[in-house]
């Protein structure tokens, strides 16, 4: 691959992706917020929605915290008391059952929404391209895992976690780092930033409602009184029933 094209897609799309990630879904929940929505085909049927639902969503939660925490923690944080290679065998054995669960879920769910008439009849053109782009994406990060194992030092983890501690923090150098890694990984971090583009426009965007729902936490309690015209004092206390 010629180095414009690693500085395009590996310099350059990064950014794009970001940029449009955020911009858009403020946009999205500005204007559109009658469509932010997880579109749920539950009522429709059942079926195997539960299994492939719930694997997709187990799975998909620990990668993508994973590989937040994963790549984006700097090698000094953890180096006291974890080698680059223990965390690379880690990294192989959490990803690859975690990206193994969400694979088969995903592929239910694809199944499911293509071979169902009244599924695939209400489902929009974006729900199935990007439960394809899951599934490739789902597929290609569990085809790195035999590519790691043949360098268990950590040395091209390594480099792919400065590539993207780089591109957050805005320092050079970041496309060179990946001159020596293989099309897997590279197609593999592509359709990962692309996932990103697309977002806003999915139905992905209830990810930021289910981040949202955090704030549950610290919310008081909600108070509900009743308000019912010309009835007795006490009437709903509890073993009152001759109050009417």
């Amino acid at each position: 691959m010629t180095a414009w094209i690693d500085n395009l897609l590996f310099g350059l799309y990064p950014y794009i992706c970001l940029a449009v990630f955020f911009i858009g879904s403020w946009a999205r929940f500005d204007r559109d917020q009658y469509t932010w929505k997880s579109d749920s085909s539950q009522l429709l049927r059942r079926g195997s929605l539960r299994w492939g639902s719930n694997l997709f969503h187990v799975g998909v939660l620990v990668l993508f915290f994973g590989h937040f925490v994963g790549m984006l923690t700097p090698h000094a944080l953890y180096e006291p008391f974890m080698s680059a290679g223990a965390k690379q065998i880690m990294a192989m054995v959490v990803g690859g059952v975690a990206g193994t669960l969400g694979f088969i879920g995903v592929t239910l769910l694809l199944h499911r929404r293509l071979t169902d008439a009244r599924i695939r009849a209400t489902s929009k053109t974006s729900d199935i391209l990007l439960l394809w782009v899951l599934w490739v994406q789902l597929a290609l990060g569990l085809a790195t895992i035999p590519l790691s194992a043949q360098h268990l030092d950590g040395s091209v983890m390594m480099l792919l976690a400065e590539w993207a501690q780089r591109i957050v923090t805005f320092r050079g150098g970041a496309v060179e780092l990946l001159a020596n890694a293989g099309w897997v990984f590279k197609a593999h971090m592509f359709l990962g930033m692309t996932v990103f583009l697309i977002f806003p426009f999915t139905r992905l965007v209830h990810v930021w409602s289910g981040f949202g729902t955090l704030a549950y936490i610290t919310r008081p309690y909600q108070l509900v009184r009743a308000r019912r015209m010309n009835l007795p004092a006490g009437h709903n206390q509890p073993g009152n029933r001759n109050a009417l």
